[in-house]
């Protein structure tokens, strides 16, 4: 007999909580502490959307995917989360490129760029901390139609040695091109300029774990292996609850930490939606996904500091379709260590590209297998200059592609960057269209990375509580 995962389960919460990314634990975890019953609901097995982890024989862990993220990190866990999960935020000071235009180690903070564009790349000092000061002055109500490139442009036009420095990382973090508007550059990295960047010590598994023990006492209710099938509107358009594994659940509000598209188009439906707010829905842009590597070395094995976060390419200039090209050029390899997670001796590499779905999405079993396998052997053969022997020590080997995101997340086409900057104010308005429900996933480019996506949970908690106490709770 099938085991019956919501079991014990209450017919009606004030919040469904769908999907268990950042901002949906986040979401669940400030509205539980405000006082609501919140039931959270995640299909996989375990929590932490993108931010997760998965183990392999001989002990070995890998955290998915470059868990990195700026010092604003600390204050959003110590605040909405714990003391304890704060305090093991440390910063990353061996952040590598490794390039045909320059080979260099940065603690990527603003003063340690601005040395190296001024010494290195013989940029005047003056342009460069116009060019610091006018991105960390942007935000969300600048004007939003100069392009990234067309900021690169005035501050150094014709280096695209510098525009590489500057945009390859952030590239690498959220899918972001030259065409993408300059705001969500300027946010996004100056954030990370503030002071470098961070991750979080012990796994994701620990922070995870946490996570849950804090939500749990809180009185979250949570749920795994429990996929939503619909969202259920009355009707004058309110939510009213959800369906989930055949199950009716009643609710008062939702928080969609689902794909904004799956959100709209396949839990909600476009029927009783206003025509211009659907058609505004269709034309928000996804942005793309990853492959990745995981390497791990035979226990007691392991490699010389190589760094923290390398960023490795073999071509020349800022190169978009490059990084994005099947035929593969450019990744970043994370290295960890034994002191990134104590108490665990094992040496891990996992290496990183950002990928397009229709590269990957019709490929015959056979063809995908032996694509996964081209792209192990590839990145093996990059990985050797760095560590030569790694063939020899390696004792797992395994690939993901955009189908495998698709197939754990549900998200559309495999995307791991959630959508493009036109899709934060789809997921605004969506209260507008449906009563009591709110979307708090990745979107707009500076709504993603861990940083992003937790602090958009919490403005959605915000959002929620003021709905389930205004006059509308009443009505």
């Amino acid at each position: 007999m099938a085991k019956d995962f919501l079991k014990g389960a209450q017919d009606d919460y004030d919040v469904v909580v769908i999907g268990s990314g950042l901002g949906g634990l986040t979401s669940a975890n400030v509205l539980a502490r405000a006082g609501y019953s919140v039931l959270l609901l995640e299909h996989h097995y375990q929590l932490g959307g993108m931010a997760t982890w998965f183990k392999r024989r001989n002990g070995h862990i890998f955290d998915i995917s470059l868990h990195g993220f700026p010092v604003g990190m600390i204050k959003s866990c110590r605040k909405y989360w714990t003391q304890e999960i704060a305090d093991s935020i440390v910063q990353l000071k061996g952040i590598r490129f490794e390039n045909p235009q320059f080979s260099l180690k940065t603690t990527f903070d603003r003063l340690d760029f601005t040395r190296i564009i001024t010494e290195k790349f013989n940029v005047p000092h003056e342009t460069v901390d116009e060019f610091f000061s006018h991105a960390r002055k942007m935000n969300f109500f600048d004007d939003q139609s100069m392009t990234v490139g067309e900021l690169f442009n005035r501050f150094f036009p014709g280096r695209d040695d510098v525009v590489r420095l500057l945009m390859e990382p952030i590239t690498y973090a959220n899918g972001s091109t030259l065409e993408d508007p300059a705001i969500t550059y300027g946010i996004v990295f100056s954030n990370f300029m503030s002071k470098g960047v961070y991750t979080f010590q012990g796994g994701t598994d620990l922070l995870v774990g946490q996570m849950k023990d804090e939500m749990t006492k809180n009185g979250v209710d949570l749920r795994i292996r429990c996929g939503v099938e619909k969202i259920e509107l009355s009707p004058d358009r309110r939510v009213t609850g959800v369906v989930v594994n055949g199950k009716r659940i009643g609710c008062r509000a939702i928080v969609s930490n689902a794909n904004l598209k799956q959100t709209i188009f396949d839990l909600v439906g476009t029927e009783r939606l206003d025509k211009d707010f659907v058609e505004e829905a269709e034309a928000v842009r996804l942005n793309t996904s990853s492959c990745q590597v995981y390497i791990a070395l035979k226990p007691g094995e392991q490699f010389d500091n190589c760094g923290d976060l390398l960023f490795h390419s073999e071509h020349r200039g800022f190169d978009i379709e490059a990084m994005l090209n099947r035929d593969v050029s450019s990744r970043t390899f994370s290295f960890y260590y034994p002191y990134t997670r104590p108490g665990h001796d094992r040496h891990v590499i996992v290496s990183s590209t950002n990928a397009r779905w229709e590269d990957w999405a019709n490929l015959s079993d056979e063809e995908y297998e032996a694509s996964k396998q081209e792209l192990i052997e590839s990145t093996l053969a990059c990985l050797e200059k760095y560590v030569p022997n790694v063939r020899e020590q390696a004792d797992h080997l395994e690939a993901s592609t955009p189908r495998t995101f698709q197939f754990y997340t549900k998200h559309w086409r495999g995307s791991s960057f959630g959508t493009k900057f036109e899709g934060l104010a789809v997921s605004k308005k969506l209260p507008e269209q449906v009563g009591g429900l709110f979307h708090a996933g990745s979107v707009g480019i500076i709504m993603s990375g861990w940083l992003g996506a937790m602090n958009y949970g919490v403005i959605v908690a915000n959002d929620v509580d003021k709905h389930l106490t205004g006059p509308s709770a009443t009505d």
